[in-house]
């Protein structure tokens, strides 16, 4: 990487711009999954998870079905709190269960994409009236932003398998961000991927269809727009594959040929042909390494469901 032409870009936020300065100086290039998500790049999410080979949605989706209308009203919860809430159309199931049981007062999504957050807030609202949606525009990785006071019990909630997109040290410390905000009544629902079979594992993150290649590049785009950067996101190739002794998939965006490109305030990034970033992981868990986790950052495994192939779970941690 080069010094020449460091010059301020105007958009530039000064965090992004030294994240992806570091990720793209590391030996194995790398920049964070969260600059996947400007609206495009949360809609082309949203039909990944109506893909035929991500299995992840549909079974997270089934287990809520399932257990919510059972686990809500045992646990009373007024106020639900949802990291990276995206379209927030799985977390329907527990507002409904909420409202059957008569307690939902608050919804908390949490989501880097205020556009996204806003539509979603929107169509809440109308399909739920009583509840008051309150969004908080935030980087879960570095805070939550939440409004205070919650009414009393909440029930904080990270599905989707997102856990997985940590490395386990960073994983560690955003639980433990988590474990901070809760009061000894709140409780803390996961949704994590399971270890299986790894054509299965691989299949969802190389679909058919090519969704899941065109929303790796959308973080080109992304850098494009938000660093002036000039990336050509065509030439870069999308690759997926799953890490046996790591337990976890690995994404990246392979350059086609060598090539140049120029980002304002860091200067020129050089790319030899066949060079990667690694733009995602998505590390799979079993009970045990998902207790391990939990333990690390103040919580107690407390109950958990899986689905019938024990392809996914959802566990709930209780503050210690």
């Amino acid at each position: 990487m080069s010094n020449a032409a460091r010059i301020t870009a105007p958009r530039a936020n000064p965090r992004m711009l030294a994240e992806v300065e570091a990720g793209l100086l590391a030996r194995q290039k790398e920049l964070p999954p969260k600059y996947f998500y400007d609206h495009r790049g949360s809609e082309l999410f949203e039909a990944i998870t109506r893909l035929p080979e991500y299995y992840l949605t549909r079974a997270e989706r089934g287990l809520l079905e399932r257990w919510m209308p059972r686990l809500v009203p045992t646990l009373g919860t007024r106020a639900l709190v949802e990291l990276g809430a995206g379209s927030a159309e799985k977390t329907e199931i527990i507002l409904s269960a909420m409202r059957a049981a008569g307690t939902a007062e608050l919804y908390v999504p949490i989501d880097v994409s205020a556009a996204f957050l806003r539509e979603s807030a929107d169509r809440l609202r109308h399909a739920y009236p009583g509840l008051a949606v309150t969004p908080a525009v935030a980087d879960i990785s570095e805070e939550l932003n939440l409004p205070r006071p919650l009414p009393a019990p909440a029930l904080f909630i990270f599905l989707g398998s997102t856990i997985g997109n940590f490395y386990p040290p960073a994983a560690i410390r955003l639980l433990a961000r988590v474990r901070a905000a809760l009061r000894p009544d709140d409780r803390f629902l996961i949704g994590a991927d399971l270890r299986k079979d790894p054509a299965v594992i691989e299949a969802a993150y190389n679909d058919t269809a090519g969704v899941t290649a065109e929303f790796n590049r959308n973080m080109l785009h992304v850098l494009n727009h938000e660093l002036a950067a000039d990336f050509d996101p065509d030439g870069f190739e999308h690759l997926a594959f799953y890490d046996r002794e790591a337990h976890r998939i690995e994404m990246h965006l392979v350059a086609r040929a060598s090539q140049r490109v120029r980002i304002p305030g860091i200067g020129d990034v050089r790319f030899a042909g066949g060079e990667s970033i690694r733009t995602e992981i998505s590390c799979k868990h079993d009970l045990a390494s998902l207790s391990s986790l939990f333990a690390a950052a103040g919580f107690r495994l407390d109950a958990w469901e899986t689905d019938a192939e024990r392809r996914f779970v959802l566990a709930v941690g209780v503050p210690v």
